[in-house]
């Protein structure tokens, strides 16, 4: 089984260079981007029928909200990049990180809710203002966000990297019986409960442009309720990519590391895949970043 698992994960890291020296992921974007104008026309046409109190058509614009966010999880952010990096780099338990994943995805529902009804009953904006404010100020300050949390795993596996070779994997003082470093079991620890908030908020704080979209026009039409099931349902979509994607994550780490079962260098082994994670988290927060300044 261990070996599957490793098999598993080198093959995953040969399929994403390649998609990434093929340009597949551009590919992938435009096609994400091309599904998700066709789901926008089907919920205005169906939020259209809802509004005449066409039962069907409320239940034809959830299933497109939640389509489209599964198509449009598959562009940039929305917390692929922070989870996935979060599930290499700690050895969290699966259930633990799909929970994270769908808490953090539905803070972005959340997150959209309270800037259009804020933004529309407080301030009177549009969905341009609206789009406007979450492109110039939450997106970046989202992806600055997720670029701090790849620069705390960086640190996090520098310490635990320096601690495993000064210490050793399991070292215990003769005089007093306390390990002094850490043991293998202490640095693969999941994370806690402040983990979890840091990544939840860092990718909460950015709302679905798509939900935006949906909240505006129900807002103007007098249902304003079916737009907030349809962001939530987005949210479900999206959860949906990034649920995934950890859950890809871990079973990369788990083959990754899974030749070193038994060893002692398996600490270090964690580390490197802590401080590769973090660096691959701030590698590509900042590439979106600088592409939303």
């Amino acid at each position: 089984m261990r070996k599957l698992i490793t098999l598993a994960a080198l093959v995953t890291l040969v399929t994403l260079a390649a998609l990434w020296w093929t340009g597949g992921f551009a590919a992938l974007a435009q096609w994400a981007a091309g599904q998700q104008r066709g789901f926008q026309n089907s919920i205005a046409g169906g939020l259209r029928a809802t509004r005449g109190g066409d039962m069907a058509a409320f239940w034809t614009v959830l299933l497109a909200s939640f389509a489209y966010g599964v198509v449009h999880a598959a562009g940039p952010g929305h917390g692929k990049i922070v989870i996935g990096g979060y599930g290499l780099a700690r050895q969290v338990p699966m259930l633990r990180l799909s929970l994270i994943a769908l808490a953090a995805s539905l803070g972005q529902a959340v997150t959209a809710v309270a800037l259009v009804y804020a933004g529309i009953m407080l301030l009177g904006l549009g969905r341009e203002a609206l789009v406007g404010v979450t492109e110039s100020i939450m997106a970046p300050v989202s992806y600055a966000a997720i670029a701090l949390i790849g620069l705390w795993l960086i640190w996090r596996g520098l310490r635990h990297a320096r601690r495993t070779s000064t210490a050793g994997p399991d070292a215990v003082c003769g005089h007093c019986g306390h390990a002094h470093g850490p043991s293998i079991e202490a640095v693969q620890q999941a994370g806690n409960l402040r983990d979890a908030l840091l990544l939840i908020g860092g990718i909460a704080m950015r709302p679905c442009t798509g939900a935006l979209f949906v909240l505006v026009i129900t807002w103007h039409m007098g249902i304003g309720g079916v737009g907030v099931l349809g962001a939530f349902a987005m949210a479900l979509g999206t959860g949906l990519v990034t649920i995934a994607t950890g859950l890809a994550a871990t079973g990369l780490r788990a083959g990754l590391l899974g030749g070193f079962s038994g060893s002692p260098r398996l600490a270090q082994a964690a580390a490197l895949a802590e401080l590769t994670a973090g660096m691959t988290v701030v590698v590509l927060a900042s590439g979106l970043l600088l592409r939303a300044l």
